[in-house]
């Protein structure tokens, strides 16, 4: 027999009050609002889940500044992938790219000048003329250049931006968002590792002239491996970073500070707040069976159902035991069934809210089976209506 507890059991009113409130903070996820980030726009971002841990004008179209030299270097980094580009490739300076005001690599006019050094010249040095010289190498001329950027732009679902150029110099309807650019960064990050590591790269010497990264958090946090800095007097002093620490990896933007300080401070207080307060977890592999389910009228009566990609989720720390999956899957699914076909949800529960859902795709191919199984499968679905 069940017992409950009821006043005549005279609990002593402290322990009832203690009891009510460890509940309570138990059915509760606590967690203290982020900084006060003296910015015109910010945001923090999980690089694997891609959830947002904090923000402030995300989608607010801003000036990028040297930021825009971010899509640059994803272009090129594309070009070299698709193999049009090679890293030994030579490219001859012009005077366009020579006379580009603003931070140098100091490159001469007429000299050759390979794609990687440009690339970390634009990289580790800010470079404006390198930038210029790329775009000029890759596109023909810097406008054709920019079309390119906006087309990657859009392909990555970046929905506030739009290039005019490749230096993110000033320029009437040049502009993105911090939401934006912590898309780009997650692509540069996720699509080519081989080449982000120079985002970490303290110092690049190039002409007999060594210069130093700007991002002044590869100085203060040794978690801290990227990305770039921006400034103008229309923009303001920004900064992309990301950071690892153990298993999690965090991207922020700040864009409109007021000095090359205030930037790495306040880029700083974001990740350390990420860093202290969520935690990510890698739940489920992709292409990898989570469930199995009936088929019909094919020749086979199994298929695995699971998600296109790995699944992470990030949550606040210490509730990682409180998240729990459920899965609804197609009543009846019938043969013909070709791989990559959704049938199903996964759904992921913090408690009682819905965190995060995906799709479950078919992971083979399911063809029709046999006149007897169809016949007889036909009529096992009779029976089960």
């Amino acid at each position: 027999m069940k017992k409950y507890l009821t006043l005549k059991h005279k609990i002593p009113a402290f322990l009832l009050l203690l009891f009510c409130l460890e509940w309570a903070q138990a059915a509760t996820i606590l967690i203290p609002p982020a900084p006060n980030i003296a910015a015109s726009s910010y945001i923090l971002m999980d690089f694997n889940s891609g959830k947002v841990l904090a923000e402030k004008n995300p989608d607010k179209p801003l000036p990028p500044a040297s930021l825009t030299k971010l899509m640059t270097v994803y272009v090129v980094f594309k070009e070299l992938a698709s193999g049009h580009l090679s890293l030994d490739e030579k490219v001859t300076i012009s005077k366009k790219a020579w006379q580009t005001p603003g931070s140098r690599m100091f490159i001469e006019v007429g000299k050759q000048v390979s794609v990687e050094d440009l690339l970390k010249g634009v990289i580790i040095q800010s470079g404006n003329d390198a930038s210029v010289a790329l775009a000029e190498h890759v596109a023909g001329n810097e406008s054709t250049f920019a079309a390119l950027m906006n087309q990657n732009a859009e392909r990555l679902k970046m929905l506030n931006t739009q290039f005019k150029n490749s230096t993110g110099l000033p320029e009437e309807g040049h502009y993105t968002t911090a939401h934006d650019l912590a898309i780009l960064a997650q692509a540069i990050i996720k699509e080519f590792p081989e080449y982000y590591k120079w985002d970490s790269q303290k110092e690049f010497t190039y002409n007999n002239i060594t210069q130093q990264n700007r991002n002044r958090l590869l100085w203060r946090d040794k978690s801290v491996d990227g990305l770039k800095t921006g400034h103008t007097e229309e923009a303001g002093y920004c900064l992309v970073a990301s950071a690892k620490r153990g298993d999690m990896r965090l991207i922020s933007v700040v864009m409109g500070t007021n000095s090359e300080n205030a930037r790495a401070t306040e880029s700083q207080a974001l990740l350390n707040y990420g860093f202290r307060f969520f935690e990510t977890r890698k739940l489920y592999d992709g292409q990898t069976p989570i469930i199995e389910t009936r088929v019909y009228k094919g020749d086979q009566k199994l298929l695995g159902l699971g998600l296109a990609e790995d699944l992470y989720v990030t949550v606040p720390r210490r509730h990682v035991q409180d998240m729990k999956a459920e899965t609804v899957i197609d009543k009846r699914i019938i043969a013909p069934v070709k791989a990559g076909e959704e049938k199903g949800l996964l759904r992921v529960m913090l408690l009682d809210e819905q965190i995060d859902s995906k799709p479950l795709i078919a992971l083979n191919e399911i063809k029709k089976g046999s006149l007897f199984q169809r016949i007889y499968d036909e009529a096992l679905l009779l029976l089960d209506r």
